[in-house]
């Protein structure tokens, strides 16, 4: 399932207006007439709960806020406790679509299944997972998976840039970073450091990316890791790193990411739906509409469309699910 996208069956288991546990029914636009918006051309009402992964948030509260203008009278809030978290709470039955920066674990899927719950995976953007640096910090431009390994796994003492590299400067470093529950975290450690959660502690740890933007903006010395969406809200004040995998310097970008040369930080990002939720015809009607409009909410959130294939198979997944009478 790692690096795939579309929809998988399993039994068990921004800094945008209204980002974090946000009511967007008071964020979007006027009446939908009897005729117009998704739900077959039903005014429709209730709410849909979503929570999970930092990363994915602006995307979803883009998608939400867009589909408030057809259906304003859709309450849809959007959480960011983190993809454990988010995983936490949808296989405690407290939220309808779960937003995640990995696929759910062995162990989430578990969970799932003691509380009888059934869902589907849909991969909605692509990422790339961005090393960032203050703006001011003109002796990098690049850095190795190796010198990320260096500087960011267990035990690590690396703690002034000069020891990351003799030609770097005598300069204090000072780490930010996703906190524990994240599914940055997991993803970063494991593509850095070749094993999930392995990573130094005396960091800034965060689930709230922004707060990793502050950090690093602010420490002249500062160095960082988030979503490729959140670099994009963020470049006048931070400075994007190019990344060396092993096949020379490749900057995180549109591209990049969906031909996967900017490797190994490259990633999907998912939504998971409640099957059980999705009987209800807000839910439905909220999932169908961020499948069918994904490219233009994915620009419109400065996030990594699908590519052509992704996007296909996306398409064909949610045909799929509706034909199934979810």
């Amino acid at each position: 399932m790692n690096g795939t996208s579309g929809s998988r069956r399993f039994v068990g288991g921004a800094a945008l207006a209204c980002a974090a546990a946000l009511t967007l029914s008071s964020c979007g636009g006027g009446d939908a007439g009897e005729d117009s918006g998704s739900g077959g051309g039903k005014n429709l009402s209730g709410t849909v709960k979503v929570d999970g992964s930092s990363t994915v948030a602006p995307l979803t509260t883009a998608a939400a806020e867009i589909f408030a203008e057809e259906q304003p009278k859709v309450r849809v809030t959007v959480g960011t406790s983190g993809t454990g978290g988010g995983f936490e709470k949808f296989c405690n039955e407290e939220t309808d679509i779960s937003d995640a920066s990995r696929p759910i674990k062995d162990e989430e899927k578990a969970a799932c299944e003691k509380k009888g719950i059934t869902y589907d995976e849909f991969q909605v953007a692509n990422d790339a997972l961005t090393v960032v640096v203050n703006k001011d910090a003109d002796w990098v431009d690049c850095l190795t998976v190796e010198q990320l390994k260096k500087v960011w796994e267990p035990k690590s003492k690396v703690n002034n840039w000069n020891q990351i590299d003799p030609e770097f400067p005598d300069q204090p470093l000072k780490l930010f970073g996703a906190g524990t529950d994240s599914g940055t975290f997991d993803y970063f450690t494991e593509a850095v450091n070749g094993e999930e959660g392995a990573s130094r502690t005396d960091y800034s740890p965060t689930e709230d990316d922004n707060v990793t933007v502050q950090g690093v903006a602010g420490s002249e010395g500062g160095l960082g890791y988030f979503g490729f969406s959140y670099f994009e809200e963020n470049a006048g004040k931070l400075k994007a790193l190019k990344i060396d995998g092993g096949k020379g310097c490749v900057a995180p970008g549109v591209e990049t990411a969906q031909n996967g040369e900017y490797a190994p930080l490259s990633r999907p990002l998912f939504i998971y739906p409640n099957a059980k939720s999705l009987d209800r015809e807000e839910v439905l009607a909220f999932v169908e509409y961020y499948v069918e409009n994904n490219e233009s909410i994915a620009e419109d959130a400065k996030f990594i469309p699908l590519n052509e294939k992704q996007e296909a198979q996306l398409k064909d997944d949610l045909d799929k699910l509706k034909a199934s009478g979810k």
